[in-house]
């Protein structure tokens, strides 16, 4: 298995949580406790040393407790997500087991590489399987760079079609939809992917407007991963710019 992602902190993060994930569980539960009575001023004095020194635990703590837990950075590169005031963060118990079962499936099993994705993509085989999970559209651009890179569509579109002429299988989130509004545009007809809707829970501004919709994701198969899905084949996990960690 190949993991790949051009945030450095990120994947720092993931190379701490394979090789030394009870280093990064006591780090963790450290700087949980001294948060006790003082979460909000000290989340933000966590962020500013995380810009400083881009330490592995100090990016944990910031995903745990930030909003939605969810990775935002400013036109300078510096993370500016705000706290979730209302929890936090996991407990430090909760989060050791999640890191040590996490090492534990992937400890010498996987490469985690800082790359850009079309990079590992040019290595892909038709014996991989590729998972892509880029920023959703419409959540960055030049004006809102709340991602380390940004994902132009057109672009994106022709290296879906670069593999499927290379019959590579391959799996995409990217885009969804909350009631009747889209949230960017629906991947061509040509490229033959079979897309399906994964419900993601009610939207919290649609609800926050009294407004009671769901959210859907968009999933996206490949032309070669349905015509193979009967088939194992190995896992090479290319996420460009956003990966979901324990929150």
């Amino acid at each position: 298995m190949v993991i790949g992602d051009s945030d450095t902190a990120l994947i720092a993060l993931w190379n701490k949580i394979v090789s030394a994930p009870t280093e990064l569980a006591e780090a963790y539960a450290a700087l949980w406790f001294q948060q006790i009575g003082r979460e909000r001023e000290y989340y933000d004095y966590i962020r500013a040393e995380f810009n400083e020194s881009r330490r592995p635990e100090h990016f944990l703590y910031l995903l745990v407790r930030c909003v939605k837990a969810a990775v935002r950075y400013n036109a300078a590169g510096e993370f500016n997500q705000s706290p979730d005031n209302r929890r936090k963060g996991t407990r430090p118990d909760t989060l050791r087991k999640h890191l040590l079962a996490a090492s534990g499936l992937l400890r010498g099993r996987c490469q985690i590489r800082d790359s850009d994705y079309q990079v590992l993509l040019d290595e892909a085989t038709p014996d991989d399987v590729v998972y892509l999970d880029p920023p959703y559209q419409g959540i960055c651009n030049n004006r809102d760079p709340r991602y380390k890179q940004r994902v132009q569509f057109d672009t994106f579109v022709e290296t879906l079609d670069a593999l499927n002429r290379r019959s590579i299988a391959y799996i995409v989130s990217y885009d969804g939809r909350t009631g009747r509004r889209r949230h960017g545009e629906f991947l061509p007809d040509f490229l033959n992917l079979e897309r399906i809707e994964l419900p993601a829970g009610r939207s919290t501004q649609a609800t926050l407007l009294g407004r009671n919709e769901t959210t859907f994701e968009s999933l996206y198969l490949s032309p070669a991963l349905m015509l193979h899905s009967d088939q194992p084949v190995p896992l090479r996990a290319s996420m460009p710019m956003q990966m979901t960690l324990f929150g």
